[in-house]
């Protein structure tokens, strides 16, 4: 009987643990995306300022829709949790 719950909280925490890892993997995507989002858009805003307005708007949209993908990340695995 022991044997059989030392086992489960074994499979628990190394579960626990790749959840941990795989965000961690997922959370790179997006990093990257925000990045890249903001990095062009101060390129673009330097090379015609006369469109900064829409530009900007352009950079908050295109960063909610990466930080989205992060948060999805963090929340899946309390969804899809057994």
């Amino acid at each position: 009987m022991s044997l059989e719950l030392v086992n489960l909280a074994a499979s628990t925490t190394t579960a626990g643990r790749l959840g941990a890892v795989a965000y961690g993997l997922a959370a790179i995507g997006p990093g990257v995306g925000i990045g890249l989002v903001f990095g062009h858009s101060i390129e673009a805003m330097a090379r015609q300022p006369e469109a900064m307005p829409i530009i900007r708007t352009n950079m908050f949209l295109g960063f909610a829709l990466c930080e989205v993908l992060a948060l999805l990340g963090l929340v899946a695995p309390f969804i899809f949790q057994k």
